[in-house]
């Protein structure tokens, strides 16, 4: 077995405490002899959501010597509110001990720079890798199963129960409810989200008419996982998207059935197709869905675009967005998006809850095709509550946008508990009610809107208000220390280590890419685009002092093994945005970690 660095794990401190434990507190020393996998998390972030889904079978299969702990590290301000991070453990189903870290003190010890990132610590206490994205489950599964050998043989791995403790459920009709239509039969549909079913209410939105599903995750048909997303068809049906199981699936009220009309039940990685047979083709984490121009659209929020499924042809396809993460405007294959999480139909417009951008968008056909736009929000790290111009507004992490019947634009702003409204004829934003516990859409039923309020796990009707209410302005910006670089030149390592068993594959090309940009733009004088070496020098421009690095990186190692016809492969990949400070005394390199320990860190 190969020699690894050897690194003794720092302490597990938190200022919001431990979940899932009983109220006992965590240390190291209370883990020793297990194996310890760090998931430093955040619950706005959907890679982090994809990592918890790669993570369960590993929990399941090791629960005797691996003990999974999730570090909490919050990015907006509402995720540092401990009751936000207690419904969100709840809400996505972690089955296993989890830090509050408000104030991101584990996160810089281990010096983590990106959501998600996971650390494994042996039985010793010494942490022997790191990898930061998606997609190292297979990664993690070779080198579990080599720590419990290594340890069994020398006698340092200690066997049993591990220390999570499950939560009291609690009874309630809806528990982390995502987003509702209103059925032709003037019934509610909504899509109950943790409990893994979609539940018909009266016209009320409180009697529980039928629920639709088993409860349990599945993705048969009587399962859902996690569904989020629902749009009324032309015919009378509705579209789901079944979120964890990467699917659109149509429910048909009439006869009950449930029927999967897009996608394979496998999440999407660089590389697969875009567009094909509905069937064939993988998606990445579907989160709302919108009928507009004869088409089905589906906000993609895993791979940050917008996609459509045409139902005449039975194909979908890849519309907008490059896959990379953050606001640009243009022509719809060129534009980013950040987590789209909400679409409304509104006339010429598709409206668009851009989350992680905190941004109200659209998208419109003009002659030369689809043009996005932005109608609220500046970028990834900007957010905050604050009326008035739209170009001078905050938002926080949106779900959920609703066409109002005069043309403006109701806005589920879920971290600041409020429905919002932005009016394209005077280029306003104002608050139209406030006291929603994270709400994450809502739809209009008669002169009322009916807001899905997720951690109150209700429906609340609220009258649709003639004047707005009065809020004091608050602007934030994310809180993470700048890195500080050397003027001129900066060379950029990506640390990528295959799996034990696992090479780097280039019989058909490069199995590696590279993207770097910056915010502002005029950062980098030189070395910014694509590319597929895992190294870059890059040119930092005299007179810009600070601003953020995007990069985002991807390698594809597969089987070593010459006698295995076809090998398997397994596509890791992480986006990171680094905030960095020129100043002379600042460092010459900068190494992020997509997988292994980096040597010069």
């Amino acid at each position: 077995m190969a020699s690894r660095a050897r690194v003794r794990a720092p302490e597990l401190i938190g200022e919001g405490g431990w979940l899932n434990t009983g109220d006992k507190d965590l240390t190291l020393a209370d883990l020793r002899g297990r194996i310890v996998v760090l998931d430093f998390w955040t619950f706005c972030c959907v890679n982090c959501l994809h990592v918890l889904d790669e993570l369960r079978e590993l929990e399941e299969r090791h629960r005797d010597t691996v003990v999974i702990v999730g570090v909490h590290s919050p990015k907006f301000v509402h995720e540092a509110d401990h009751q936000a991070v207690v419904d969100a453990v709840e809400r996505y189903g972690v089955e296993h001990p989890v830090l509050d870290d408000p104030e991101l003190a584990t996160w810089k010890q281990y010096a983590v720079r990106a959501w998600p990132t996971l650390v494994v610590i042996d039985p010793e206490g010494y942490v022997v890798a790191q990898h930061a994205g998606e997609g190292h489950a297979h990664a993690l599964a070779t080198l579990v199963e080599e720590l419990i050998a290594e340890h069994t043989a020398k006698g340092t791995l200690r066997r049993g129960d591990g220390p999570y403790v499950p939560p009291e459920p609690v009874a309630t009709d809806l528990r982390f409810p995502g987003k509702a239509v209103v059925l032709p039969s003037g019934n509610l549909l909504v899509s109950d989200t943790t409990r893994h079913q979609l539940v018909e209410l009266a016209p009320d939105g409180e009697q529980v008419v039928r629920r639709i599903g088993s409860g349990e995750r599945g993705f048969g048909p009587d399962a859902f996982n996690e569904p989020q997303g629902l749009a009324l068809l032309p015919d009378g049906t509705v579209a789901v998207a079944d979120t964890v199981n990467h699917a659109l699936r149509v429910f048909d009220p009439e006869t009950g059935t449930v029927t999967t009309v897009a996608g394979t039940g496998r999440q999407w990685w660089q590389g697969s197709p875009v567009s094909g047979p509905a069937r064939e083709i993988d998606l990445s984490s579907p989160w709302d869905l919108a009928w507009w121009q004869e088409r089905l659209w589906i906000a993609m929020a895993g791979v940050h675009q917008l996609w459509a499924y045409d139902p005449a042809t039975g194909t979908v396809e890849a519309v907008a967005g490059t896959t990379n993460e953050g606001l640009v405007d243009g022509p719809a294959a060129e534009a980013w998006f950040a987590q789209p999480s909400g679409l409304a139909a509104g006339g010429d417009r598709l409206w668009i809850a851009d989350s992680e951008t905190s941004a109200v968008r659209w998208v419109e056909r003009t002659d030369g095709g689809y043009v996005v736009r932005t109608a609220v929000g500046t970028g990834l790290f900007d957010f905050g509550h604050r009326d008035g111009p739209a170009e001078q507004a905050l938002l926080q992490h949106p779900l959920g946008v609703t066409a109002l019947p005069d043309g403006s634009v109701a806005v589920a702003d879920t971290y600041n508990h409020a429905l919002r409204r932005f009016d394209p004829e005077s280029g306003e934003v104002t608050t139209l009610a406030t006291d929603l516990r994270e709400p994450s859409g809502a739809v209009l039923v008669g002169g009322d809107i009916v807001v899905v309020e997720s951690a109150r796990h209700r429906l609340t009707r609220l009258r649709l208000p003639e004047e707005a209410v009065r809020v004091a302005a608050v602007a934030h910006r994310t809180q993470r220390a700048a890195t500080e670089v050397a003027p001129g030149a900066l060379r950029l390592d990506i640390v990528f280590q295959a799996p034990a068993g696992q090479k780097l594959d280039t019989r058909y090309g490069p199995s590696t890419r590279l993207l770097v940009s910056a915010t502002p733009p005029e950062l980098l004088a030189g070395g910014a685009g694509p590319g597929t070496d895992l190294a870059r020098e890059l040119t930092l421009a005299d007179g810009v002092t600070e601003g953020v690095l995007h990069v985002s990186a991807m390698a594809a190692s597969c089987d070593d093994d010459p006698a295995i016809e076809y090998p398997a492969c397994h596509v890791h990949q992480q986006d990171w945005g680094v905030p960095v400070r020129v100043t002379d005394g600042g460092r010459a390199r900068l190494g992020l970690v997509l997988a292994g320990l980096d040597a010069e860190g």
